[in-house]
């Protein structure tokens, strides 16, 4: 039996809702599912960033949490 990893995506709109795909890898095989519409994917490379790009092209969700400066 394989191990299974799994981590996730998460981006914001522009009203602030949060929105997360989840990368699950079992072996060579890598599943992107959207917790957001259901959508899911297979993708063997670059799952990551197939992953944004639905946020971004899906959801238009951009706003990267650990790339934005905090608030003073």
């Amino acid at each position: 039996m394989s191990p299974i990893d799994e981590s996730t995506v998460r981006r914001w709109d522009q009203h602030g809702r949060e929105h997360v795909v989840r990368v699950r890898r079992t072996g060579v095989q890598r599943t992107i599912q959207c917790a957001t519409c259901g959508w899911r994917r297979r993708a063997q490379f670059l799952p990551w960033l197939k992953a944004e790009e639905h946020l971004a092209e899906a959801h238009q969700a951009t706003v990267d949490p650990a790339g934005a400066e905090p608030s003073r």
